[in-house]
Protein backbone atom coordinates (compact mmCIF):
# COMPACT_ATOMS: atom_id res chain seq x y z
CA UNK A 1 0.00 0.00 0.00
CA UNK A 2 1.60 3.33 -1.46
CA UNK A 3 0.63 6.35 0.63
CA UNK A 4 1.06 9.93 -2.01
CA UNK A 5 1.36 13.19 0.04
CA UNK A 6 0.91 15.98 -1.43
CA UNK A 7 1.80 19.79 -0.52
CA UNK A 8 4.99 20.91 0.85
CA UNK A 9 3.67 22.13 4.29
CA UNK A 10 5.04 20.99 7.95
CA UNK A 11 1.87 18.65 8.16
CA UNK A 12 3.04 16.54 5.23
CA UNK A 13 6.32 16.11 6.48
CA UNK A 14 5.12 14.87 9.70
CA UNK A 15 2.75 12.58 8.62
CA UNK A 16 4.89 11.29 6.49
CA UNK A 17 7.61 10.61 8.73
CA UNK A 18 5.29 9.00 11.40
CA UNK A 19 3.57 6.35 7.81
CA UNK A 20 7.77 5.69 7.35
CA UNK A 21 8.80 5.27 10.86
CA UNK A 22 6.15 2.43 10.24
CA UNK A 23 7.14 1.07 7.64
CA UNK A 24 5.01 1.99 5.12
CA UNK A 25 5.73 3.15 1.90
CA UNK A 26 5.83 6.99 1.23
CA UNK A 27 5.88 9.29 -1.54
CA UNK A 28 5.87 13.04 -1.57
CA UNK A 29 4.38 15.36 -4.33
CA UNK A 30 5.33 19.37 -4.27
CA UNK A 31 4.73 21.77 -6.71
CA UNK A 32 6.78 23.36 -9.32
CA UNK A 33 9.34 25.27 -8.10
CA UNK A 34 8.81 23.87 -4.80
CA UNK A 35 12.41 24.74 -2.35
CA UNK A 36 13.59 21.44 -0.39
CA UNK A 37 15.97 23.57 1.03
CA UNK A 38 14.56 23.23 4.69
CA UNK A 39 16.04 20.85 6.95
CA UNK A 40 13.20 18.32 6.64
CA UNK A 41 13.18 17.61 3.10
CA UNK A 42 16.56 17.56 2.99
CA UNK A 43 16.03 15.12 5.15
CA UNK A 44 13.43 12.99 2.98
CA UNK A 45 15.71 13.41 -0.25
CA UNK A 46 19.12 11.69 1.44
CA UNK A 47 17.34 9.29 2.77
CA UNK A 48 15.95 8.53 -0.60
CA UNK A 49 12.57 8.85 -0.01
CA UNK A 50 10.78 10.28 -2.85
CA UNK A 51 9.91 13.79 -3.55
CA UNK A 52 8.16 14.06 -6.92
CA UNK A 53 5.47 16.12 -8.61
CA UNK A 54 1.72 16.42 -8.23
CA UNK A 55 1.25 13.88 -11.36
CA UNK A 56 3.55 11.08 -10.32
CA UNK A 57 3.18 11.24 -6.62
CA UNK A 58 -1.00 10.82 -7.25
CA UNK A 59 0.05 8.01 -9.81
CA UNK A 60 2.23 6.20 -7.19
CA UNK A 61 -0.43 6.03 -4.84
CA UNK A 62 -3.12 3.81 -3.54
CA UNK A 63 -3.82 6.81 -0.15
CA UNK A 64 -3.34 10.18 -1.35
CA UNK A 65 -3.57 12.68 1.73
CA UNK A 66 -4.36 16.31 0.48
CA UNK A 67 -2.18 18.59 2.66
CA UNK A 68 -1.44 21.87 0.58
CA UNK A 69 -2.26 25.35 1.23
CA UNK A 70 -5.19 26.80 0.30
CA UNK A 71 -3.66 29.10 -2.55
CA UNK A 72 -2.82 25.39 -3.92
CA UNK A 73 -5.78 23.89 -4.07
CA UNK A 74 -6.87 24.34 -7.02
CA UNK A 75 -4.27 23.06 -8.79
CA UNK A 76 -4.12 19.95 -6.80
CA UNK A 77 -7.34 19.23 -8.04
CA UNK A 78 -6.68 19.69 -11.49
CA UNK A 79 -3.91 17.21 -11.12
CA UNK A 80 -6.11 14.57 -8.76
CA UNK A 81 -8.92 14.84 -11.38
CA UNK A 82 -6.62 14.15 -14.37
CA UNK A 83 -4.03 11.72 -12.69
CA UNK A 84 -6.36 10.30 -9.64
CA UNK A 85 -8.82 6.81 -10.42
CA UNK A 86 -11.88 6.51 -8.82
CA UNK A 87 -9.80 3.00 -6.77
CA UNK A 88 -8.01 5.22 -4.69
CA UNK A 89 -9.04 6.78 -1.59
CA UNK A 90 -8.25 10.62 -1.08
CA UNK A 91 -7.92 11.90 2.38
CA UNK A 92 -8.52 16.19 2.91
CA UNK A 93 -5.64 17.08 5.61
CA UNK A 94 -6.51 20.93 5.07
CA UNK A 95 -9.31 23.44 6.15
CA UNK A 96 -11.24 25.95 4.47
CA UNK A 97 -10.83 29.61 4.98
CA UNK A 98 -13.07 31.02 8.02
CA UNK A 99 -15.88 32.38 5.58
CA UNK A 100 -19.45 31.35 6.24
CA UNK A 101 -19.87 32.31 3.04
CA UNK A 102 -17.30 29.48 1.48
CA UNK A 103 -17.78 25.83 1.21
CA UNK A 104 -15.57 23.87 3.26
CA UNK A 105 -12.73 22.41 1.53
CA UNK A 106 -13.74 18.61 1.10
CA UNK A 107 -16.60 19.86 -0.66
CA UNK A 108 -14.95 22.07 -2.85
CA UNK A 109 -12.46 19.01 -3.75
CA UNK A 110 -15.69 16.71 -4.17
CA UNK A 111 -16.62 18.64 -6.45
CA UNK A 112 -13.83 19.69 -8.56
CA UNK A 113 -12.39 16.19 -8.71
CA UNK A 114 -15.18 14.12 -9.31
CA UNK A 115 -14.12 11.47 -6.57
CA UNK A 116 -16.31 10.19 -3.83
CA UNK A 117 -14.03 8.21 -2.09
CA UNK A 118 -13.02 10.83 0.07
CA UNK A 119 -12.41 11.05 3.68
CA UNK A 120 -11.56 14.10 6.02
CA UNK A 121 -9.25 13.71 8.68
CA UNK A 122 -6.04 15.00 10.01
CA UNK A 123 -7.31 18.65 9.92
CA UNK A 124 -7.50 19.33 13.23
CA UNK A 125 -4.04 19.41 13.49
CA UNK A 126 -3.50 22.07 11.18
CA UNK A 127 -0.83 22.67 8.00
CA UNK A 128 1.71 23.89 10.58
CA UNK A 129 2.17 20.81 12.71
CA UNK A 130 3.47 20.26 14.87
CA UNK A 131 4.49 23.83 15.52
CA UNK A 132 0.91 24.17 17.12
CA UNK A 133 1.48 21.60 19.33
CA UNK A 134 5.01 22.25 20.94
CA UNK A 135 3.26 20.18 23.86
CA UNK A 136 2.68 17.32 21.93
CA UNK A 137 -0.55 17.37 23.85
CA UNK A 138 -2.86 16.63 20.69
CA UNK A 139 -3.59 12.81 21.18
CA UNK A 140 -5.99 12.20 18.53
CA UNK A 141 -8.07 13.58 15.34
CA UNK A 142 -11.21 12.89 13.62
CA UNK A 143 -12.19 11.31 10.54
CA UNK A 144 -15.35 11.63 8.24
CA UNK A 145 -16.60 9.65 5.20
CA UNK A 146 -19.24 7.73 3.72
CA UNK A 147 -17.55 3.97 3.04
CA UNK A 148 -17.60 1.84 6.30
CA UNK A 149 -14.59 -0.55 4.85
CA UNK A 150 -12.60 2.53 4.53
CA UNK A 151 -13.52 4.33 7.67
CA UNK A 152 -12.36 0.95 9.05
CA UNK A 153 -9.02 0.81 7.24
CA UNK A 154 -8.67 4.89 7.56
CA UNK A 155 -9.12 4.15 11.29
CA UNK A 156 -6.29 1.43 11.30
CA UNK A 157 -3.71 4.07 9.39
CA UNK A 158 -4.37 6.95 11.89
CA UNK A 159 -4.04 4.22 14.96
CA UNK A 160 -0.80 3.13 13.28
CA UNK A 161 0.95 6.63 13.44
CA UNK A 162 -0.30 7.00 17.41
CA UNK A 163 -3.33 8.85 16.80
CA UNK A 164 -6.50 7.66 18.64
CA UNK A 165 -9.10 8.04 16.03
CA UNK A 166 -12.35 9.16 16.19
CA UNK A 167 -15.06 8.27 13.90
CA UNK A 168 -17.47 11.67 12.80
CA UNK A 169 -19.38 10.09 11.07
CA UNK A 170 -20.50 10.60 7.46
CA UNK A 171 -18.77 13.06 4.86
CA UNK A 172 -21.43 15.62 5.19
CA UNK A 173 -19.61 16.37 8.50
CA UNK A 174 -16.51 17.34 6.79
CA UNK A 175 -17.75 20.90 6.90
CA UNK A 176 -18.40 20.63 10.83
CA UNK A 177 -14.72 19.24 11.56
CA UNK A 178 -13.24 22.75 9.90
CA UNK A 179 -15.75 24.84 12.41
CA UNK A 180 -14.08 22.96 15.01
CA UNK A 181 -10.62 24.07 14.06
CA UNK A 182 -11.50 27.31 13.19
CA UNK A 183 -13.25 27.61 16.39
CA UNK A 184 -10.44 26.34 18.16
CA UNK A 185 -8.34 28.94 16.77
CA UNK A 186 -10.37 31.73 17.39
CA UNK A 187 -10.00 30.60 21.15
CA UNK A 188 -6.22 30.76 20.72
CA UNK A 189 -6.25 34.20 19.40
CA UNK A 190 -8.03 35.43 22.66
CA UNK A 191 -6.19 33.84 24.94
CA UNK A 192 -2.61 34.45 23.08
CA UNK A 193 -1.89 30.87 22.76
CA UNK A 194 -2.50 27.63 21.03
CA UNK A 195 -6.43 25.88 22.55
CA UNK A 196 -7.43 22.60 21.22
CA UNK A 197 -10.58 20.43 22.02
CA UNK A 198 -10.29 17.07 23.60
CA UNK A 199 -13.25 14.50 23.08
CA UNK A 200 -13.91 13.16 26.51
CA UNK A 201 -16.55 10.58 27.28
CA UNK A 202 -18.32 10.50 30.82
Amino acid sequence: MNIGIIGGTDLATNLGNKFIARGMDVVFGVREGFSTRKVEWKILRMQNHYVLNYADAITASDIVLICCENEFLPVVCNYLKEYGTDEKLYIDCTNGLHDESLNCNTTYIRKETGHERLFKAFNNLGLDYPKSDPLELIKETYFCGDSREDRILLKKLIELIGFKAIDAGMIKNACLLEAVYHLSKEISHAKSGDCHFRLMSV
